[in-house]
C-alpha cells in the first residue's frame, strides 16, 4: 500500500512539473520577450485565416501568462509561432 501511494505521489509531481518544463523549452519560454517578437512576426502577416489563428492564439497566451499559467502560456506561445511559419 505504502509503494501504490508513493508512485502516486511521484506521478502526481510529475504532471505537476511538466507543463512548467515545457513553457521553458517551448520557444525559448513564455515571456513578454518572447510575446513581443511574436506579435511582431503575426503584425507583418497578410491578412488570412493563418493570422487570425495566431492572433487568437497569442491573446490566449498573453491570458495565461496574467493568470500565472505558464504551461498553456507556452503552448499557445508555440501555436502562435507555428502560424506565423506556416503561410
Amino acid at each position: 500500500m505504502t509503494k501504490l501511494l508513493g508512485v502516486i505521489a511521484i506521478a502526481a509531481v510529475a504532471f505537476a512539473v511538466a507543463p512548467a518544463q515545457a513553457a521553458k523549452h517551448a520557444m525559448g519560454g513564455c515571456s513578454s520577450a518572447n510575446l513581443e517578437k511574436t506579435e511582431t512576426a503575426i503584425e507583418a502577416m497578410p491578412d488570412g485565416d493563418s493570422k487570425l489563428v495566431a492572433q487568437k492564439e497569442i491573446a490566449s497566451a498573453q491570458d495565461s501568462m496574467l493568470n500565472g499559467k505558464m504551461g498553456a502560456c507556452g503552448m499557445h506561445l508555440n501555436k502562435a509561432m507555428h502560424a506565423t511559419m506556416g503561410k
